[in-house]
Protein backbone atom coordinates (compact mmCIF):
# COMPACT_ATOMS: atom_id res chain seq x y z
CA UNK A 1 0.00 0.00 0.00
CA UNK A 2 2.69 2.36 0.61
CA UNK A 3 4.42 2.23 -2.79
CA UNK A 4 1.14 2.67 -4.18
CA UNK A 5 0.63 5.72 -2.00
CA UNK A 6 4.29 7.18 -3.33
CA UNK A 7 3.24 6.33 -7.06
CA UNK A 8 0.19 8.97 -6.26
CA UNK A 9 2.19 10.91 -4.73
CA UNK A 10 5.12 11.51 -7.29
CA UNK A 11 2.54 11.65 -9.73
CA UNK A 12 1.04 15.06 -7.83
CA UNK A 13 4.46 15.94 -7.63
CA UNK A 14 5.16 15.99 -11.55
CA UNK A 15 2.01 17.35 -12.43
CA UNK A 16 2.06 20.68 -10.08
CA UNK A 17 5.64 21.29 -11.16
CA UNK A 18 4.06 22.05 -14.29
CA UNK A 19 1.67 24.28 -13.17
CA UNK A 20 2.69 27.61 -12.65
CA UNK A 21 -0.34 27.94 -10.21
CA UNK A 22 0.30 25.40 -8.42
CA UNK A 23 4.28 26.20 -8.32
CA UNK A 24 2.98 29.92 -7.09
CA UNK A 25 1.78 27.83 -3.83
CA UNK A 26 4.56 26.29 -2.95
CA UNK A 27 6.60 29.10 -3.38
CA UNK A 28 4.37 32.04 -1.83
CA UNK A 29 5.35 31.16 1.92
CA UNK A 30 8.93 30.92 1.31
CA UNK A 31 8.96 34.62 -0.60
CA UNK A 32 6.89 35.87 2.64
CA UNK A 33 9.09 34.09 5.28
CA UNK A 34 11.63 36.39 3.31
CA UNK A 35 9.78 39.85 3.41
CA UNK A 36 9.22 39.12 7.18
CA UNK A 37 12.75 39.04 7.87
CA UNK A 38 13.81 41.84 5.70
CA UNK A 39 10.79 44.15 6.75
CA UNK A 40 9.91 43.06 10.37
CA UNK A 41 11.33 45.35 13.36
CA UNK A 42 14.09 44.07 15.65
CA UNK A 43 13.52 43.70 18.80
CA UNK A 44 15.53 46.81 19.61
CA UNK A 45 14.51 48.50 16.53
CA UNK A 46 13.78 52.36 17.09
CA UNK A 47 11.03 54.14 15.14
CA UNK A 48 12.66 57.46 15.50
CA UNK A 49 14.27 59.12 12.48
CA UNK A 50 16.56 62.46 12.47
CA UNK A 51 18.21 64.08 9.69
CA UNK A 52 21.82 65.32 9.85
CA UNK A 53 24.28 67.04 7.56
CA UNK A 54 26.93 65.67 6.22
CA UNK A 55 29.10 68.55 7.48
CA UNK A 56 28.35 67.23 10.94
CA UNK A 57 31.16 65.86 13.40
CA UNK A 58 31.67 62.00 13.27
CA UNK A 59 30.88 61.67 16.40
CA UNK A 60 27.51 63.30 16.40
CA UNK A 61 26.37 61.15 13.79
CA UNK A 62 27.69 58.03 15.27
CA UNK A 63 26.21 58.92 18.63
CA UNK A 64 22.59 59.74 17.04
CA UNK A 65 23.15 55.90 14.98
CA UNK A 66 22.79 54.29 18.39
CA UNK A 67 19.53 55.37 19.16
CA UNK A 68 17.69 56.75 16.17
CA UNK A 69 17.42 55.90 13.16
CA UNK A 70 19.91 58.27 11.16
CA UNK A 71 19.35 59.90 7.33
CA UNK A 72 22.24 61.89 6.54
CA UNK A 73 22.57 64.72 3.56
CA UNK A 74 24.41 67.21 2.06
CA UNK A 75 22.82 70.12 2.09
CA UNK A 76 20.46 72.30 3.88
CA UNK A 77 18.12 72.50 1.11
CA UNK A 78 18.17 68.92 1.23
CA UNK A 79 17.31 68.02 4.46
CA UNK A 80 14.50 70.91 4.62
CA UNK A 81 12.76 69.54 1.72
CA UNK A 82 13.17 65.55 3.54
CA UNK A 83 11.58 66.90 6.91
CA UNK A 84 8.83 68.17 5.18
CA UNK A 85 7.76 65.37 3.99
CA UNK A 86 4.32 63.28 5.77
CA UNK A 87 6.48 60.97 8.07
CA UNK A 88 7.94 62.58 11.38
CA UNK A 89 11.67 63.18 11.11
CA UNK A 90 13.60 65.50 13.01
CA UNK A 91 16.35 67.63 11.80
CA UNK A 92 19.29 68.49 13.33
CA UNK A 93 21.92 70.92 12.69
CA UNK A 94 25.48 72.19 14.35
CA UNK A 95 25.76 75.79 14.62
CA UNK A 96 29.03 77.27 16.14
CA UNK A 97 30.51 76.67 19.26
CA UNK A 98 29.06 72.86 19.19
CA UNK A 99 25.77 74.15 19.23
CA UNK A 100 23.01 72.53 17.53
CA UNK A 101 19.69 73.57 16.00
CA UNK A 102 16.64 71.09 16.19
CA UNK A 103 13.85 71.48 13.31
CA UNK A 104 10.63 69.90 12.99
CA UNK A 105 7.41 70.30 10.50
CA UNK A 106 5.08 70.72 13.24
CA UNK A 107 2.49 68.12 13.39
CA UNK A 108 4.76 65.62 15.15
CA UNK A 109 3.26 64.15 18.27
CA UNK A 110 5.18 65.56 21.44
CA UNK A 111 6.87 62.06 22.37
CA UNK A 112 8.99 62.15 19.23
CA UNK A 113 10.08 65.71 19.42
CA UNK A 114 10.35 65.28 23.57
CA UNK A 115 12.86 62.40 22.64
CA UNK A 116 14.71 64.37 19.68
CA UNK A 117 15.52 67.28 22.27
CA UNK A 118 16.40 64.61 24.89
CA UNK A 119 18.68 62.54 22.73
CA UNK A 120 20.66 65.79 21.48
CA UNK A 121 21.12 66.91 24.95
CA UNK A 122 22.39 63.65 25.99
CA UNK A 123 25.17 64.13 23.43
CA UNK A 124 25.94 67.71 24.26
CA UNK A 125 26.09 66.69 27.99
CA UNK A 126 28.80 63.64 27.01
CA UNK A 127 26.83 61.23 28.22
CA UNK A 128 27.15 57.52 27.74
CA UNK A 129 24.83 53.98 28.79
CA UNK A 130 27.75 53.44 31.30
CA UNK A 131 26.57 56.57 33.03
CA UNK A 132 22.88 56.29 33.29
CA UNK A 133 20.83 54.89 36.48
CA UNK A 134 18.11 52.83 35.28
CA UNK A 135 17.83 49.21 35.46
CA UNK A 136 17.26 46.82 33.04
CA UNK A 137 14.37 43.95 33.15
CA UNK A 138 13.84 41.70 30.50
CA UNK A 139 10.87 39.87 30.14
CA UNK A 140 12.57 36.80 28.33
CA UNK A 141 11.54 38.61 24.71
CA UNK A 142 14.33 37.33 21.99
CA UNK A 143 12.61 38.38 18.91
CA UNK A 144 10.19 41.19 18.03
CA UNK A 145 6.60 40.68 19.18
CA UNK A 146 5.44 41.39 16.05
CA UNK A 147 7.87 39.47 14.22
CA UNK A 148 6.06 36.44 16.13
CA UNK A 149 2.80 37.20 15.12
CA UNK A 150 3.61 37.43 11.97
CA UNK A 151 5.56 33.82 11.23
CA UNK A 152 2.44 32.76 12.99
CA UNK A 153 0.36 33.87 10.34
CA UNK A 154 2.44 32.99 8.01
CA UNK A 155 2.30 29.30 9.31
CA UNK A 156 -1.44 29.05 9.68
CA UNK A 157 -1.65 30.57 6.23
CA UNK A 158 0.71 27.81 4.34
CA UNK A 159 -1.86 25.24 6.03
CA UNK A 160 -4.92 27.08 4.34
CA UNK A 161 -2.16 26.79 0.72
CA UNK A 162 -1.92 22.70 1.70
CA UNK A 163 -5.61 22.97 1.24
CA UNK A 164 -5.63 24.92 -1.56
CA UNK A 165 -3.04 22.51 -3.66
CA UNK A 166 -4.85 19.24 -2.85
CA UNK A 167 -8.28 20.74 -4.52
CA UNK A 168 -6.09 21.80 -7.48
CA UNK A 169 -4.87 18.12 -7.77
CA UNK A 170 -8.83 17.21 -7.24
CA UNK A 171 -9.83 18.89 -10.11
CA UNK A 172 -7.24 18.12 -12.53
CA UNK A 173 -8.04 14.02 -11.76
CA UNK A 174 -11.43 14.94 -12.91
CA UNK A 175 -10.64 16.62 -15.74
CA UNK A 176 -8.48 13.76 -16.98
CA UNK A 177 -11.65 11.39 -16.21
CA UNK A 178 -9.72 9.53 -13.22
CA UNK A 179 -11.49 10.35 -10.33
CA UNK A 180 -14.39 7.24 -11.00
CA UNK A 181 -11.62 5.08 -12.51
CA UNK A 182 -10.26 3.93 -8.32
CA UNK A 183 -12.80 2.08 -8.13
CA UNK A 184 -11.98 -0.33 -10.77
CA UNK A 185 -8.24 -0.24 -10.01
CA UNK A 186 -6.52 -2.28 -6.95
CA UNK A 187 -6.32 1.24 -5.15
CA UNK A 188 -8.93 1.61 -2.35
CA UNK A 189 -10.39 4.69 -1.97
CA UNK A 190 -8.81 5.31 1.24
CA UNK A 191 -5.12 4.76 -0.41
CA UNK A 192 -6.26 7.40 -2.82
CA UNK A 193 -7.25 10.12 -0.25
CA UNK A 194 -4.38 9.35 1.58
CA UNK A 195 -2.13 9.53 -1.76
CA UNK A 196 -3.56 12.75 -2.76
CA UNK A 197 -3.32 14.24 0.69
CA UNK A 198 0.71 13.69 0.69
CA UNK A 199 1.83 16.50 -1.34
CA UNK A 200 -0.25 18.94 0.32
CA UNK A 201 1.45 17.72 3.41
CA UNK A 202 4.50 18.10 2.30
CA UNK A 203 4.60 20.89 1.13
CA UNK A 204 3.14 22.49 4.26
CA UNK A 205 5.79 21.02 6.11
CA UNK A 206 8.21 21.84 4.46
CA UNK A 207 6.97 25.29 4.34
CA UNK A 208 6.97 25.55 7.93
CA UNK A 209 10.44 24.24 8.08
CA UNK A 210 11.98 26.61 5.97
CA UNK A 211 10.09 29.56 7.12
CA UNK A 212 11.10 29.18 10.14
CA UNK A 213 14.74 29.20 9.31
CA UNK A 214 14.83 31.96 6.97
CA UNK A 215 12.93 33.97 9.61
CA UNK A 216 15.34 32.80 12.48
CA UNK A 217 13.85 30.49 15.10
CA UNK A 218 16.49 27.83 15.02
CA UNK A 219 15.79 27.26 18.54
CA UNK A 220 12.32 26.35 18.95
CA UNK A 221 10.56 23.36 19.97
CA UNK A 222 10.78 21.38 16.77
CA UNK A 223 8.71 18.82 17.32
CA UNK A 224 6.12 20.98 19.19
CA UNK A 225 5.55 22.83 16.78
CA UNK A 226 5.97 20.15 13.71
CA UNK A 227 2.87 18.32 15.80
CA UNK A 228 0.65 21.41 15.75
CA UNK A 229 1.44 22.06 11.98
CA UNK A 230 0.59 18.73 11.27
CA UNK A 231 -2.70 18.46 12.82
CA UNK A 232 -4.11 22.03 11.72
CA UNK A 233 -3.25 20.68 8.22
CA UNK A 234 -5.56 18.01 8.63
CA UNK A 235 -8.93 20.41 8.73
CA UNK A 236 -7.57 22.43 5.43
CA UNK A 237 -7.00 18.61 3.45
CA UNK A 238 -10.11 17.69 4.64
CA UNK A 239 -11.79 20.96 3.27
CA UNK A 240 -9.55 21.22 0.23
CA UNK A 241 -10.57 17.90 -0.92
CA UNK A 242 -14.26 18.49 -0.29
CA UNK A 243 -14.01 21.82 -2.55
CA UNK A 244 -11.57 20.09 -4.96
CA UNK A 245 -14.20 17.23 -5.68
CA UNK A 246 -17.88 19.66 -5.81
CA UNK A 247 -15.68 22.20 -7.94
CA UNK A 248 -15.91 22.46 -11.70
CA UNK A 249 -12.34 23.76 -12.59
CA UNK A 250 -9.44 25.41 -10.24
CA UNK A 251 -10.44 28.45 -9.73
CA UNK A 252 -13.23 27.28 -8.37
CA UNK A 253 -11.82 24.90 -5.84
CA UNK A 254 -8.91 27.35 -5.30
CA UNK A 255 -11.66 30.31 -4.57
CA UNK A 256 -13.75 27.83 -2.01
CA UNK A 257 -10.85 26.86 -0.44
CA UNK A 258 -9.88 30.98 0.65
CA UNK A 259 -13.24 30.65 2.27
CA UNK A 260 -11.08 29.09 5.00
CA UNK A 261 -9.33 32.11 5.40
CA UNK A 262 -12.51 33.98 6.97
CA UNK A 263 -12.26 31.35 10.21
CA UNK A 264 -8.50 31.93 10.15
CA UNK A 265 -8.54 35.89 10.50
CA UNK A 266 -11.33 35.89 12.86
CA UNK A 267 -9.48 33.47 15.53
CA UNK A 268 -6.35 35.49 15.33
CA UNK A 269 -8.42 38.47 15.75
CA UNK A 270 -9.69 37.34 18.35
CA UNK A 271 -6.66 35.69 20.16
CA UNK A 272 -5.25 38.99 20.00
CA UNK A 273 -8.05 41.55 20.60
CA UNK A 274 -10.72 39.78 22.83
CA UNK A 275 -10.18 40.40 26.89
CA UNK A 276 -9.54 36.77 28.67
CA UNK A 277 -12.85 36.82 29.84
CA UNK A 278 -14.00 36.43 26.07
CA UNK A 279 -11.46 34.58 24.82
CA UNK A 280 -14.00 31.29 25.18
CA UNK A 281 -16.13 32.67 22.02
CA UNK A 282 -13.50 31.25 19.78
CA UNK A 283 -13.00 27.59 21.18
CA UNK A 284 -15.55 26.22 18.13
CA UNK A 285 -12.39 27.22 15.93
CA UNK A 286 -9.76 24.55 15.59
CA UNK A 287 -7.15 27.34 13.93
CA UNK A 288 -7.68 29.49 17.26
CA UNK A 289 -6.16 26.71 19.36
CA UNK A 290 -3.13 26.09 16.59
CA UNK A 291 -2.65 29.50 16.73
CA UNK A 292 -2.58 29.95 20.53
CA UNK A 293 0.21 26.84 20.68
CA UNK A 294 2.11 28.12 18.25
CA UNK A 295 2.40 31.60 19.92
CA UNK A 296 3.37 30.30 22.94
CA UNK A 297 6.23 28.02 20.99
CA UNK A 298 7.54 30.51 19.15
CA UNK A 299 7.99 32.81 22.22
CA UNK A 300 9.33 29.41 24.41
CA UNK A 301 6.48 29.77 26.84
CA UNK A 302 5.35 26.28 25.72
CA UNK A 303 4.79 23.43 28.17
CA UNK A 304 3.82 20.29 27.00
CA UNK A 305 0.66 19.70 28.59
CA UNK A 306 -0.31 22.86 27.43
CA UNK A 307 0.49 21.97 23.73
CA UNK A 308 -1.04 18.48 23.75
CA UNK A 309 -4.07 20.05 25.04
CA UNK A 310 -4.07 22.30 22.20
CA UNK A 311 -3.42 19.68 19.60
CA UNK A 312 -6.55 16.96 21.18
CA UNK A 313 -8.54 20.38 20.74
CA UNK A 314 -7.39 20.52 17.08
CA UNK A 315 -8.01 16.57 16.53
CA UNK A 316 -11.18 16.66 17.74
CA UNK A 317 -12.42 19.75 16.08
CA UNK A 318 -10.64 18.30 12.68
CA UNK A 319 -12.27 15.08 13.61
CA UNK A 320 -15.73 16.34 13.76
CA UNK A 321 -15.22 18.25 10.50
CA UNK A 322 -14.45 14.94 8.72
CA UNK A 323 -17.28 12.71 9.89
CA UNK A 324 -19.94 15.32 8.52
CA UNK A 325 -17.81 15.54 5.03
CA UNK A 326 -17.01 12.04 4.60
CA UNK A 327 -21.01 11.49 2.62
CA UNK A 328 -19.74 14.15 0.15
CA UNK A 329 -16.29 12.95 -0.17
CA UNK A 330 -17.52 9.19 -0.35
CA UNK A 331 -20.23 10.65 -3.01
CA UNK A 332 -17.37 12.26 -5.12
CA UNK A 333 -15.16 9.46 -5.55
CA UNK A 334 -18.30 6.78 -6.19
Amino acid sequence: MFKKLLTIFGRDFLVSSRDAMTVYIMVIPIILAVGITILAPGLNDTTVSVALLQSDEQSHVDFMKRFAKVEVFPSMEELERRIRKRDDIGGIVPLENHRYEILFQGNENEAFREYVKALNALYEMDATVADTRAEIYSFGYQVSPLKTKLVNMLILLSVMLSGMLISTTIVEEKMDNTISAINVTPISQTAFVLGKSMLGGTVVMVSIILALLITGYYNVNWLMILMVGFTSMLLSLIVGFVQGINAKDVMEAAGGVKLIMLPIAVSIAGYELLADKWQWTMYWSPFYWAYKANDMILSKDAQWPVILFCVSIVLLLSFVVYLVSLPRIRKGLS
